[in-house]
């Protein structure tokens, strides 16, 4: 009775799989939530093709958007400022619903990823 049950099991979780529609939010205008620290910030962005305009705080930022596959971008800032800016950041969005979807980043090559939501506004 134990392996049909493990089979079973199996099975059921094989057929498991989360669905994400990443190409919807390729483009469009979306508020994004990340909480860091239990601190929580939020910024608007606006996504092209090619081109994110983002506002946090009353600063704009522009980046380059180059999409590795439907569901993975890399942002490359426009005008960086400093070191940190140069950096490159991966986005890589885990799961999405018909509004939302949830995505986690990391500047490239680094370990440490943070976690975010991002919601459709137009």
């Amino acid at each position: 009775m134990k392996p049909f049950l493990c089979l079973l099991l199996l099975l059921l979780m094989s057929c498991y799989q989360v669905e994400r529609q990443c190409s919807d939010f390729q483009t469009g205008t979306f508020t994004s939530s990340i909480t860091i620290n239990d601190s929580t910030y939020h910024s608007v962005f606006t996504r092209t093709k090619d081109l994110q305009i983002e506002t946090y705080k009353g600063h704009i930022d522009s980046t380059t958007v180059r999409w590795i596959n439907d569901c993975e971008v890399v942002f490359r800032t426009i005008n960086p400022k400093n070191m940190q800016e140069r950096k490159d950041i991966h986005l890589k969005i885990l799961t999405t619903t018909d509004s939302t979807y949830n995505f986690e980043y990391s500047y490239v090559g680094e370990k440490i990823k943070q976690k975010g939501t991002a919601k459709r506004i137009n």
